[in-house]
């Protein structure tokens, strides 16, 4: 135990790991189900392809402001470690409580319904194997990452390979058919166009998971930056190129009116066969996600573990492993107990989005201005990367997070009550933490 105690993590990452992380957390479900919602809220196809292109700009600012954090402030803990120096440990330890008990472990089961959806047409295991998919996909990709860091991090660079590839082919196919055009739809309003940006952005959504690198890159310093901008540039030339694909085939009317666009596309290109290779691609974006969201959402974990004595062993670093085992260990048990949540209610797909969101967005918001308060508290600080254009670049990114927290409230039932209820529940913990910041990590 002593030997693991004092064991820490250690730079083996390349830019290569930190790119397959980036784009293989970001393709996920969302660019399969968000087409034609998008479409019937911008009604126009310069805006319908504008609001992708923005979506990429979107996420390039964000993460360009976590370059700079991460660079300045290299932690396995993440935004864990941000908050925590700019806000003091209190409000870190809240976070990490959010993250750890809804967030993150919210993500994984949602993730792994959605690949137990497809999966269950592909080979069906009854009328809950939806859930036994599930439930097998977070205990193996648990157990790939326990083995250690190197295996999870060479499953993600393979899943995302796989999973780039199969949307390029469903992008070949959209431009290689011709499909019928349905009805116009009418041009959207502001607000349906700011309900557009709402879900585009969500589609986007999961690169802020690559700050949990940053204490495991093998020179921070100048790959983050690289990882961010290939990564960004590939998120939205394949989103770019998907949705021009199917304006290609159906245009926007046709879009508009589909429930699976990208389903539709392949039933066209090749009948059931096409269905069962859209069901496969969409099973590989998953596990993608999937295995990305286990491997860094486990380092909020352990960040906190080494700030908490009450669970010092969450702080363990394996070193044979070369990560937190006990971390993805808690974190797997309560993604399965989600699982059986969602198997339940068999409406935890929706409701565990709803609760996320406020809560995602309110502290992804206190990041971005945690870069504010660093420019102003430590203005000597060596920053091996600065954002572009400040304060205007970090000033647009807190505006983008502020307009989601509300459209996230405002869009959203007694799900967001339930999430904040649960950080609340969080309390006696935060409590229990020590009033100082986080002393910088050697």
């Amino acid at each position: 135990m002593s030997s693991e105690t004092a064991a820490a993590p250690r730079r083996v990452l390349t830019v290569a790991d930190a790119v397959a992380f980036f784009v293989g957390i970001v393709i996920g479900v969302g660019i399969f189900r968000t087409p034609p919602i998008v479409a019937s809220a911008t009604g126009s196809e310069v805006l319908f392809i504008g609001a992708w292109i923005a979506g990429g700009l979107a996420t390039l600012i964000g993460a360009l402001c976590y370059a700079e954090l991460a660079a300045a402030y290299p932690d396995a803990g993440g935004e864990y470690q941000f908050l925590s120096r700019a806000y003091g440990r209190r409000l870190a330890v809240l976070f990490a409580w959010a993250r750890g008990t809804v967030i993150q472990t919210g993500a994984i089961a949602l993730v792994g319904f959605v690949f137990g959806d497809y999966a269950q047409q592909l080979l069906p295991l009854g009328p809950n194997g939806p859930g036994i998919y599930a439930a097998i996909s977070v205990i193996l990709f648990t157990a790939i990452n326990i083995a250690g860091t190197q295996p999870g991090a060479g499953m993600q660079k393979l899943l995302e390979t796989c999973t780039v590839l199969a949307i390029i082919v469903v992008v070949v196919v959209g431009f290689s058919v011709s499909g019928t055009e349905m009805k116009p739809v009418e041009p959207g309003a502001g607000g349906m166009l700011g309900l557009a940006m709402v879900l585009v952005l969500l589609s986007y959504g999961g690169w802020n998971e690559i700050a949990y690198l940053s204490g495991e890159l093998r020179d921070v310093k100048r790959d983050m930056t690289r990882a961010i901008f290939i990564g960004t540039a590939i998120v939205t030339v394949l989103y770019v190129a998907f949705n021009l694909a199917l304006l290609k085939a159906f245009g926007l009317g046709g879009i508009a009116a589909s429930k699976a666009p990208g389903a539709d596309l392949m039933q066209l290109a090749a009948g059931s066969t096409g269905v069962a290779i859209l069901a496969l691609t969409v099973c590989l974006s998953s596990l993608s996600t999937l295995n990305g969201t286990i491997f860094t959402g486990a380092r909020v974990y352990y960040a906190l573990g080494r700030d908490l004595p009450l669970i010092a062993k969450l702080g363990v670093w394996n070193e044979r492993g070369d990560n937190p085992a006990n971390a993805f260990l808690l974190q797997g048990a309560i993604s399965l107990a989600l699982v059986v949540f969602g198997l339940i209610t068999r409406d935890g797909f929706s409701t565990m989005v709803d609760y996320t969101a406020p809560v995602f967005w309110f502290f992804l918001m206190l990041t971005g201005l945690s870069l504010f308060i660093f420019r102003i508290r430590e203005p000597n600080r060596v920053r091996p990367f600065k954002v572009p254009l400040y304060p205007l670049t970090p000033a647009i990114f807190v505006g983008i997070c502020a307009y989601l927290l509300y459209s996230s409230l405002a869009y959203t039932g007694w799900g967001a009550l339930v999430g904040i209820a649960v950080v609340v529940v969080g309390l006696p913990l935060v409590l229990a933490s020590k009033r100082q910041p986080a002393q910088e990590p050697a």
